[in-house]
């Protein structure tokens, strides 16, 4: 099958056209709508189950649909634009109409990532692409070097974390349309921030989803927790992997974004010889080949895996990186005791020590939430191809009151997370509003139009947090309800000591990472437990050594209680600074003698200074 781009296109001698994949029929009709007048085109059946057709005198913004011999009558699978909704006609809209201010723009290398997630509708109280430029200066002072924005495909309504998207080819309409997305990328990469993309290749939303009436675009072979997959293997799969193939280099190329965050591999199901990963690695690479810059395409998956990260000639699929959840479970299990569910696996100090040394805790070693050995070893691989949190939109939103660190911890406890990010080997990505200690919620969100869609959603979140896995004496908030979508909005206020101290601690901490980059303290990395001899079950002083010399040793109390420092060599090292420090909203002064650690805190030696 050829590659071919879905969706219109401009024709040689200065029509429109169209084309669409529609393998279950034999016959279509394109209608074109001027007001209340509908226009009836008769398009060419061509090979591999495609159709076209060209018309002059179309304009941008023209409404235009297919038509089956059955008389309906469907948006464009691969609509660029759908300015009246999910159920409307689609508009026509080309992505080369925009003038591009990023010539000399080559994106950022891997391990400069410093990447800040946000979603788009709760970011600002506007909710908009636009909106975000005004905020991108204090992202950058901050020191965050690409924003990567949670999933914006069409979905229902105006309220939605995204993943209920059904036009994986238009940016919606509520947040600003696909103009919207290029002026914010335009804008980003002229301040020098790079702009990476949520996208949802592993299902789609449940309302407007109108794929199957086309082709078998969804697969029964196997089950995903949110609706049927994608046919990325079976029967007619070449042209539903096409369709998702031309999606990825469609936000690359028209919209020159530095990367792709893709949801949930672990759903993606694929049998074929060549991996749709693989394959959508390297069609990717092959436009940022072309358009002489780096793009990244990252991976979110729960099976600790590095066959994601590993190159084609191990068996690879050779993304650039993957989430590591690991990381964030071993520090929320620690700091907040929670044991519930998946938590069951970690919060030992041991845990945390390990993410720093190999990674993946769980590296084929015995799981027992899951009553099973899970995952493999991280070797010879970069850490810089792994991404760590302690915070994002999944481990935040999926629980029932979408609480964050801001309520759940004390701010030393804040001030140790950060820490505990910013010493690890992998590239830090956090979640909108961590940075001061953010206290708005962000829970589960969405504003579907079918009622028993939303009564359904309504009462499978209450099963779900009615399970013994939580333990939870109130109802989750009612998720279509724009209050609950309210509430997740960013307050963007750090006014008191304590949440101006540990933005300017996230600050400071991204700058030493920059510095200690440039001195090469990269991968190597060691870690050492020191307990009390007479308390062996005790919660440990942690050291992190980081470089191979090493250049910068971490220490960090876990305890909430105060901590002799351990018997280490600190005399090659000088503290740089402290958690605690009160400039960070902290209880010890910068040039204050103690020979204890203060609760929950973390100090930095760096060798030589």
């Amino acid at each position: 099958m050829p590659h071919l781009t879905p969706g219109p296109f401009r024709a040689e001698n200065g029509a429109v056209g169209f084309r669409v994949w529609a393998p279950k029929t034999q016959q279509l009709q394109l209608a074109l709508f001027d007001g209340e007048q509908k226009r009836l085109v008769d398009m060419q059946r061509e090979e591999w189950g495609y159709f076209t057709a060209q018309q002059s005198g179309v304009v941008e913004g023209t409404r235009y649909a297919f038509l089956f011999p059955h008389g309906s009558q469907f948006p464009d699978p691969a609509s660029r634009w759908q300015p009246d909704g999910v159920h409307q006609p689609s508009a026509v809209w080309f992505p080369d109409a925009f003038t591009w201010h990023d010539a000399g723009w080559k994106g950022v290398p891997r391990d400069d990532l410093v990447i800040y997630e946000l979603h788009v509708g709760t970011f600002t109280p506007q909710g908009t692409f636009e909106a975000i430029i005004a905020r991108l200066p204090q992202l950058i002072e901050l020191g965050i070097t690409a924003i990567e924005l949670m999933p914006v495909a069409q979905f229902p309504g105006s309220r939605n974390w995204g993943y209920d998207g059904v036009y994986p080819y238009a940016a919606q309409h509520s947040y600003g349309g696909p103009q919207g997305l290029q002026r914010l990328v335009d804008a980003a990469h002229q301040a020098g921030l790079a702009v990476l993309l949520d996208v949802v290749y592993n299902h789609l939303g449940p309302e407007g989803n109108y794929l199957s009436q086309y082709g078998p675009y969804f697969s029964s072979a196997y089950r995903t927790p949110w609706g049927e997959p994608l046919n990325f293997d079976g029967r007619d799969s070449d042209g539903v992997r096409n369709y998702f193939l031309q999606n990825a280099c469609y936000w690359v190329r028209d919209f020159h974004l530095d990367g792709l965050r893709l949801d949930a591999v672990h759903a993606i199901f694929d049998m074929e010889a060549w991996h749709i990963l693989a394959e959508l690695q390297t069609s990717v690479q092959v436009i940022a080949e072309k358009q002489q810059r780096l793009v990244h395409v990252i991976a979110e998956s729960n099976e600790n895996n590095v066959r994601l990260i590993n190159p084609v000639e191990q068996g690879g699929y050779n993304l650039d990186g993957v989430w590591n959840d690991d990381f964030h479970h071993a520090v929320h299990a620690l700091l907040t005791q929670e044991r519930d569910g998946y938590y069951a696996d970690f919060g030992q100090p041991e845990h945390l020590a390990k993410a720093y040394t190999d990674m993946y805790i769980y590296n084929g070693i015995y799981s027992p939430y899951r009553r099973r050995r899970h995952g493999n070893r991280v070797t010879t691989q970069p850490r810089n191809k792994f991404v760590g949190c302690v915070q994002n939109h999944d481990q935040i939103g999926n629980r029932m009151l979408g609480d964050r660190f801001g309520t759940l911890l004390s701010p030393a406890q804040q001030r140790l997370a950060c820490g505990l990010l910013m010493i690890s080997p992998a590239l830090p990505l956090l979640f909108m509003g961590e940075e001061y200690g953010e206290t708005a919620p962000f829970p589960f969100f969405c504003s579907f139009g079918d009622e028993s869609l939303i009564e359904a959603v309504r009462e499978g979140r209450k099963r779900e947090f009615a399970s013994d896995k939580f333990h939870w004496n109130r109802e989750p908030p009612d998720p279509h309800a724009e209050e609950t979508f309210r509430s997740a909005q960013l307050s963007w206020h750090w006014s008191s000591d304590v949440q101006n101290g540990l933005r300017k601690l996230y600050a400071e901490f991204l700058q030493a990472r920059k510095q200690w980059r440039q001195q090469g303290c990269c991968d190597a990395t060691s870690v050492q437990l020191f307990r009390p001899a007479q308390s062996p079950d005790t919660m440990p002083v942690m050291i992190v050594c980081r470089g191979a010399e090493p250049l910068v040793v971490a220490c960090a109390n876990l305890s909430a209680e105060k901590r002799p420092r351990p018997e280490f060599d600190f005399s090659a090292y000088q503290l740089s600074f402290s958690t605690e420090f009160d400039t960070y909203g902290g209880g010890r002064g910068e040039e204050q003698e103690n020979e204890l650690l203060l609760p929950f805190e973390l100090e930095i030696y760096h060798k030589g200074r």
